[in-house]
């Protein structure tokens, strides 16, 4: 029996596009949500490949250079401590790369960007159910249970927003 072959890990280029949507649809799949999931190629090359980026991405691939994982994250600012850090918003390796080392290569990459820049945090969220759990608590992160995330969406969302606009401190930029 040959072993699994260890993922290379790089920053996304334009023509992993395709790969990291399709993957994204799988994730969202995988935590019953397919159809919350409206990501386009468009979308994610227009997030991704701006002059000013406010994401970013890392695939993992294997020897065909092809992507079989990917993490997608963006820069977060802790007022306590004075610095950026870096949300994962999103990780993901494809079933048949699972074991391979890529996820633990994927979060590995991101800690080193906050270790050289000098950011204090690596954070994400994610589904109560996964069982990624044990992975994590693998690597050394730990649970934040006393942060409870919210969520402002949809119509809520408009609503406040008018308020804004009524009060006369409307924000553009």
């Amino acid at each position: 029996m040959t072993s699994p072959v260890i993922p290379t890990i790089r920053p996304a280029r334009p023509e992993d596009v395709p790969a990291v949507v399709a993957m994204v649809h799988e994730l969202a799949e995988y935590e019953r949500a397919a159809e919350q999931c409206h990501l386009t190629a468009e979308q994610l090359t227009s997030a991704l490949f701006t002059t000013a980026p406010a994401l970013f991405g890392h695939v993992a691939v294997d020897e065909r250079d092809e992507p079989v994982g990917f993490a997608l994250w963006f820069l977060n600012f802790s007022t306590w401590a004075g610095v950026h850090g870096v949300h994962l918003e999103d990780l993901y390796v494809r079933p048949a790369a699972r074991g391979t080392g890529a996820g633990r290569l994927l979060l590995a990459a991101l800690a080193d960007i906050c270790v050289r820049r000098g950011y204090q945090r690596l954070e994400w969220s994610m589904i109560d159910w996964n069982p990624a759990a044990g992975f994590y608590a693998s690597i050394g992160a730990e649970q934040m249970s006393e942060w409870v995330p919210y969520r402002l969406s949809g119509a809520a969302l408009r609503e406040l927003a008018g308020h804004a606009t009524t009060a006369g401190t409307r924000m553009d930029g």
